[in-house]
């Protein structure tokens, strides 16, 4: 997935669930997930987005 397609779903996933979502590099793209549920290498972090915090 592009990194423009993987923000908007990261922004909509953070958004829909109320919780912190981490987009990161993983592979050959990207991937998001709650923060909470993260346990990869910090350096792979693209961003991370916050819905109480836009």
């Amino acid at each position: 997935m592009s990194l423009t397609i993987a923000q908007r779903h990261a922004w909509s996933l953070a958004r829909t669930l109320m919780v912190c979502v981490t987009l990161f590099h993983a592979g050959n793209g990207y991937a998001a997930v709650p923060t909470s549920e993260f346990d990869g290498d910090p350096s792979s972090i693209v961003r991370e987005y916050d819905p109480f915090n836009p």
